[in-house]
């Protein structure tokens, strides 16, 4: 599955890490956003939304288990996320 990264963020929060990430899948119609959490900077949850509009629950569905399966995919996710992490 190709993805494109549109846009990332991520801060510090008394909790932790914070952050979003803005994708493209190649073929799929709508955008999504997976929103980022972690306590360590090292075990990441995720929740995984469309972007703007509901798009197909097929999509989203394997867009998450492509993700879940895939470590690196999900791990460019993150990576992208923790570059804009301001110092």
């Amino acid at each position: 599955m190709k993805f494109n990264i549109l846009e990332a963020e991520m801060r510090r929060t008394d909790d932790g890490y914070v952050g979003s990430v803005r994708f493209e899948v190649e073929g799929h119609r709508h955008p999504y956003e997976a929103a980022l959490h972690s306590k360590d900077g090292k075990d990441w949850a995720y929740g995984l939304f469309f972007m703007n509009e509901s798009g197909s629950e097929r999509d989203i569905d394997q867009v998450e288990a492509y993700l879940e399966e895939n470590d690196e995919a999900f791990d460019r996710l993150v990576d992208a996320a923790w570059r804009t992490l301001k110092a």
